[in-house]
Protein backbone atom coordinates (compact mmCIF):
# COMPACT_ATOMS: atom_id res chain seq x y z
CA UNK A 1 0.00 0.00 0.00
CA UNK A 2 1.58 3.45 -1.09
CA UNK A 3 2.06 5.71 2.17
CA UNK A 4 1.82 9.46 1.25
CA UNK A 5 4.33 11.90 2.00
CA UNK A 6 3.18 15.57 2.29
CA UNK A 7 6.13 18.38 2.37
CA UNK A 8 4.58 21.27 3.89
CA UNK A 9 7.51 23.73 2.45
CA UNK A 10 7.23 22.80 -0.65
CA UNK A 11 4.63 25.36 -2.05
CA UNK A 12 2.60 22.60 -3.84
CA UNK A 13 -1.35 22.32 -2.41
CA UNK A 14 -1.37 18.81 0.02
CA UNK A 15 -4.35 17.09 -2.42
CA UNK A 16 -2.01 17.96 -5.30
CA UNK A 17 1.22 15.97 -3.74
CA UNK A 18 -1.28 12.90 -2.97
CA UNK A 19 -2.66 13.36 -7.03
CA UNK A 20 0.81 13.35 -8.02
CA UNK A 21 2.74 10.23 -5.34
CA UNK A 22 -0.25 8.39 -7.16
CA UNK A 23 0.10 9.16 -10.81
CA UNK A 24 3.86 8.15 -10.00
CA UNK A 25 3.09 5.17 -7.75
CA UNK A 26 0.90 4.01 -10.88
CA UNK A 27 4.01 4.57 -13.29
CA UNK A 28 6.20 2.97 -11.16
CA UNK A 29 3.83 -0.64 -10.71
CA UNK A 30 3.69 0.34 -6.97
CA UNK A 31 -0.06 1.00 -7.39
CA UNK A 32 -2.10 -1.93 -9.55
CA UNK A 33 -5.43 -2.36 -10.88
CA UNK A 34 -7.78 -3.42 -8.15
CA UNK A 35 -5.44 -2.28 -5.30
CA UNK A 36 -7.26 -0.36 -2.61
CA UNK A 37 -5.72 3.37 -1.60
CA UNK A 38 -5.66 4.32 2.20
CA UNK A 39 -8.64 5.59 3.68
CA UNK A 40 -9.08 9.24 4.29
CA UNK A 41 -8.79 8.16 8.04
CA UNK A 42 -5.31 6.09 7.61
CA UNK A 43 -4.29 9.26 5.41
CA UNK A 44 -4.90 12.05 8.10
CA UNK A 45 -3.31 9.93 10.92
CA UNK A 46 -0.23 8.98 8.59
CA UNK A 47 0.21 12.83 7.73
CA UNK A 48 -1.79 15.10 9.61
CA UNK A 49 -3.75 17.02 7.21
CA UNK A 50 -7.24 17.83 6.65
CA UNK A 51 -9.98 14.66 5.34
CA UNK A 52 -11.26 17.21 3.20
CA UNK A 53 -8.17 17.30 1.46
CA UNK A 54 -7.44 13.50 0.83
CA UNK A 55 -11.25 13.02 -0.27
CA UNK A 56 -10.34 16.32 -2.74
CA UNK A 57 -7.11 14.26 -3.69
CA UNK A 58 -9.33 11.42 -4.61
CA UNK A 59 -12.30 12.94 -6.27
CA UNK A 60 -9.67 14.12 -8.78
CA UNK A 61 -7.77 10.50 -9.51
CA UNK A 62 -12.07 9.53 -9.97
CA UNK A 63 -12.54 12.07 -12.55
CA UNK A 64 -9.24 11.43 -14.16
CA UNK A 65 -10.17 7.50 -13.97
CA UNK A 66 -7.55 6.54 -11.96
CA UNK A 67 -9.35 5.14 -8.82
CA UNK A 68 -12.58 4.51 -8.32
CA UNK A 69 -14.57 4.80 -4.90
CA UNK A 70 -17.07 2.11 -3.38
CA UNK A 71 -19.16 2.28 -1.05
CA UNK A 72 -18.05 1.01 2.46
CA UNK A 73 -15.11 -1.19 0.84
CA UNK A 74 -13.06 1.96 0.00
CA UNK A 75 -11.30 3.79 -3.07
CA UNK A 76 -9.72 1.43 -5.54
CA UNK A 77 -7.10 1.45 -8.50
CA UNK A 78 -8.82 1.57 -11.55
CA UNK A 79 -6.29 2.01 -14.26
CA UNK A 80 -2.43 1.68 -14.44
CA UNK A 81 0.13 4.52 -15.90
CA UNK A 82 2.78 1.41 -15.96
CA UNK A 83 4.43 1.34 -19.68
CA UNK A 84 3.98 -2.31 -20.37
CA UNK A 85 7.53 -2.18 -21.04
CA UNK A 86 8.41 -0.78 -17.36
CA UNK A 87 10.29 -4.34 -16.67
CA UNK A 88 12.99 -2.84 -18.55
CA UNK A 89 13.76 0.05 -16.57
CA UNK A 90 14.89 -2.36 -14.02
CA UNK A 91 18.86 -1.36 -15.12
CA UNK A 92 17.75 2.43 -15.19
CA UNK A 93 16.48 2.10 -12.50
CA UNK A 94 19.76 0.76 -10.89
CA UNK A 95 21.71 3.48 -12.81
CA UNK A 96 20.04 6.10 -11.12
CA UNK A 97 20.41 4.78 -7.64
CA UNK A 98 23.83 4.65 -8.17
CA UNK A 99 23.75 8.00 -9.44
CA UNK A 100 21.52 9.09 -6.46
CA UNK A 101 24.30 8.08 -3.87
CA UNK A 102 27.02 9.56 -5.20
CA UNK A 103 25.25 13.00 -5.42
CA UNK A 104 24.21 12.17 -1.79
CA UNK A 105 27.89 11.02 -0.98
CA UNK A 106 28.78 14.79 -2.82
CA UNK A 107 26.84 16.00 0.35
CA UNK A 108 23.61 17.01 -2.06
CA UNK A 109 20.48 16.85 0.26
CA UNK A 110 17.27 16.00 -1.51
CA UNK A 111 16.31 18.93 -2.41
CA UNK A 112 19.24 19.94 -3.72
CA UNK A 113 19.30 16.45 -5.85
CA UNK A 114 15.89 16.95 -7.15
CA UNK A 115 16.41 20.52 -8.25
CA UNK A 116 19.77 19.57 -10.40
CA UNK A 117 17.60 16.64 -11.86
CA UNK A 118 14.66 18.42 -12.80
CA UNK A 119 17.09 20.95 -14.76
CA UNK A 120 19.03 18.62 -16.23
CA UNK A 121 15.39 16.91 -17.46
CA UNK A 122 14.51 20.51 -18.66
CA UNK A 123 17.79 21.30 -20.53
CA UNK A 124 17.26 16.95 -22.21
CA UNK A 125 13.33 18.34 -23.00
CA UNK A 126 14.36 21.74 -24.70
CA UNK A 127 17.12 20.14 -27.02
CA UNK A 128 16.29 19.53 -30.29
CA UNK A 129 15.19 15.36 -30.39
CA UNK A 130 18.03 13.53 -32.58
CA UNK A 131 15.39 11.83 -35.33
CA UNK A 132 16.37 8.01 -35.82
CA UNK A 133 18.24 6.87 -39.10
CA UNK A 134 15.75 6.39 -42.11
CA UNK A 135 15.39 3.05 -43.56
CA UNK A 136 16.20 2.65 -47.65
CA UNK A 137 12.73 1.69 -49.59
Amino acid sequence: MIEFRIDRGSGVAAYLQIVQQTEQALRMGVLRVGDRLPTAREVVEATAINPNTVLKAYRELERAGLVEARRGLGTFVRRSLARPESETDTALRAELGDWLARARDAGLEREDISALFTSALDALEAAPRAHPPQKDT
